[in-house]
């Protein structure tokens, strides 16, 4: 990757300029028996999407935080990376009542009723699908990110050392996001291969195994979720059939 990036929107750019039609994400439900496999440049879309979205129709500012109520999957990492495009904070699970934004999945919106401001919530449901009914009070991502532009441009310029995470507890500007994302994907061997990632995205570890280290070594992401209800044999054969070279779970 690019030695001068400095955020996590910054990476992916790289990423995109270097190689756009390789696999990026790879998402497993091990519950549902879903798979979704994002390249760089489709990956890369959805968070254009999302950031217009959240720039233009939610009205978000550089320095707003989002209270991200959301396991590890696909769209939570879309929405990681569209929080940096824009600028705003992304707090992973964050106190919605504290926050000028929520996001959030089916199973949290009685906690994201908290926020005064602007909801969002996420049906995670295969393919990208809405709720059969919005909830009252949210938007559906689902309905409302299509329309958005395929292209993103923030109305300013992203800091590299303004704030860009809260996790742990701990906040962290978009330089340290990578750096420590670096100093991973060099402790864990990942290199330009594929990281599997079982663990949830509520810590550092389960952000940077399930999608920061691939991305700040030009790698990609085999995401896991549910992975305690796989057969037996099956993440085994997951491994190879994915050409995993570092399995964190």
């Amino acid at each position: 990757m690019n030695a001068n990036d400095r955020t996590p929107a910054d990476l992916l750019r790289s990423a995109l300029a270097a190689d756009p039609g390789r696999p990026l994400v790879t998402f497993y439900d091990d519950a549902t028996g879903e798979r979704v496999e994002l390249s760089v440049a489709t990956f890369a879309n959805w968070v254009a999407k999302t950031a217009n979205l959240l720039q233009g129709d939610l009205a978000a500012e550089p320095g707003d935080r989002v209270a991200l109520l959301l396991p590890a999957h696909w769209q939570t990492a879309v929405w990681l990376l569209a929080c940096s495009s824009v600028g705003v904070v992304a707090d992973v699970g964050g106190d919605p009542a504290s926050a000028d934004l929520v996001v959030s999945g089916p199973d949290s919106l009685d906690a994201a009723r908290a926020c005064s401001g602007e909801r969002v919530a996420l049906a995670l449901r295969p393919l990208g699908g809405r709720f059969p009914q919005a909830p009252d009070g949210f938007a559906d991502y689902a309905v409302e990110v299509p329309g958005q532009g395929d292209r993103f441009a923030p109305y300013a310029p992203v800091g590299a050392d303004e704030a860009a995470l809260v996790v742990d507890g701990v906040e962290l500007s978009g330089a340290e996001v990578v750096a420590r994302a670096r100093a991973d994907a060099g402790r864990l061997g990942v290199g330009p291969g594929r990281i599997l990632s079982g663990l949830s995205y509520g810590d550092w570890e389960g952000l940077s195994s399930g999608l920061y280290a691939a991305l700040a070594s030009g790698g990609s992401v085999v995401l896991c979720r549910n992975l305690d209800q796989v057969a037996e044999g099956v993440l085994e054969k997951r491994v190879v059939d994915e050409r995993v070279s570092v399995t964190v779970r």
